[in-house]
């Protein structure tokens, strides 16, 4: 659903916020995002150890999954039955608050409990300086490579530009497996393109707001991908590879390289365990430029909620040290709380610490009215490019185009 028709039917729906389902004195609804087979078990055993904790508050969890997330929250928003509390993608964040359906937080957190954050993490929810959310998952994106399929073409360390990705993915192909492997589907296409555009000192937004997609960096950045694509570099069929099934080519270690999240890691032990791999920076640019995905997801607490209080404390007690711990490092995913960051768990782990060396370098999705359409424009051009029906730099142009017209609204 864009982003456009969510807004109208919520605008629509306004009028019904007060008719919400009345809720039970002290119970406390939340919608949760499915990240993995583990999130609704990790929630069931928070119901049960707050309740104890907390007489009186009983909680109700629904587990949603992410692809119809945002249309579930949609329909709810709009008949007046959402929950007190859900986890949303930080990205949505501005269209709730404009619409005046997102509680600010800033009456219930405290000096110390705003201090439990890392910054760079909490500065996503923070709009006209108040507070809408809370990170409740973090992360960010490196490049993971196959350790024996480097060996086996004769490569010694993992490249450090796109120039030497593609030279060692030429190698890689040369002993029959996939160079690279490029995502060309459905969430975070448009990401995928990000990293080499950034690598170009191009960034998705120009100084004076509108798209960076008709630049000259975006367009060598889109020749890159349709070159390796075009030599063979790449995996087959791109466009019909979503994020997952590129990940599960290089677990099954078909592929010497992809750029991916931190729970790849978590899913290479659990499921490929025997498979030797490493990570490491996300290659730079001509000059030097390089760029990360900075996500966070949060969870915010709605308007119309009847249990504010007893939603506070419950988003109290998962924001202590013990309980992001069993979360993050259930899911896979980089800490939010500076205490937790400082255990063994994350100072040990080689994998982790990669993905964090990358923060600084982190770009995060554009705080913006309209950026889920300009992110499908975005993914859309790609695959007119990837599937050569369009040359890129016509595809770009279309695409900036339709970008500016979403800005202006």
């Amino acid at each position: 659903m864009s982003l456009a028709k969510w807004t109208v039917g919520l605008l629509a729906g306004m009028s019904m916020l007060a008719l919400a389902a009345p809720a039970d004195a002290g119970e406390v609804r939340v919608t949760v995002a499915e990240y993995s087979a583990k999130t609704g078990p990790y929630f069931e055993a928070v119901k049960k150890e707050f309740e104890a904790a907390n007489p009186g508050i009983t909680i109700k969890y629904e587990v949603v999954p992410w692809d119809v997330l945002l249309q579930k929250l949609t329909t709810d928003i709009t008949a007046g039955t959402n929950a007190d509390l859900s986890i949303i993608g930080t990205r949505w964040l501005i269209d709730f608050v404009q619409q005046d359906v997102a509680e600010p937080l800033d009456s219930y957190i405290t000096p110390e409990f705003k201090d439990r954050f890392i910054d760079t993490f909490l500065q996503p929810s923070i709009m006209g300086g108040h507070t809408y959310g809370l990170p409740i998952a973090a992360s960010a994106r490196a490049m993971y490579y196959n350790k024996e399929l480097f060996e086996k073409a004769g490569i010694t360390k993992p490249p450090a530009t796109w120039t030497e990705l593609q030279e060692d993915a030429r190698k890689i192909k040369a002993i029959g497996a996939f160079g690279f492997g490029l995502q060309g589907k459905e969430i975070e296409t448009d990401v995928y393109y990000y990293y080499a555009m950034w690598s170009q000192g191009t960034e998705i937004l120009n100084k004076d707001g509108t798209s960076g997609l008709s630049t000259p960096g975006a367009l060598e950045a889109a020749k890159l991908y349709k070159s390796m694509i075009d030599e063979g570099l790449t995996e087959p069929g791109v466009t019909s590879n979503n994020r997952e099934d590129v990940q599960n080519l290089f677990k099954q270690g078909k592929v010497g390289m992809m750029i991916t999240a931190p729970f790849l890691s978590n899913q290479i032990k659990e499921e490929a365990p025997s498979l030797k791999y490493g990570v490491a920076a996300i290659p730079a640019g001509p000059t030097g430029a390089r760029g990360t995905y900075g996500v966070t997801d949060s969870i915010i607490m709605f308007k119309n909620s009847k249990n504010k209080d007893e939603a506070w404390k419950l988003l109290d007690f998962l924001f202590t040290k013990e309980q992001r711990a069993k979360f993050t490092q259930g899911e896979g995913f980089l800490p939010v709380n500076k205490e937790e960051a400082k255990m063994d768990y994350y100072v040990n782990n080689a994998d982790l610490a990669a993905f964090t060396a990358l923060l600084p370098d982190a770009r995060f999705a554009p705080v913006i009215p309209g950026w889920e359409e300009i992110a499908q424009i975005t993914s859309d051009a790609m695959q007119k490019i990837y599937l050569s029906s369009a040359e890129p730099e016509a595809a770009l142009k279309e695409a900036a185009a339709k970008a500016n017209g979403v800005l202006k609204k």
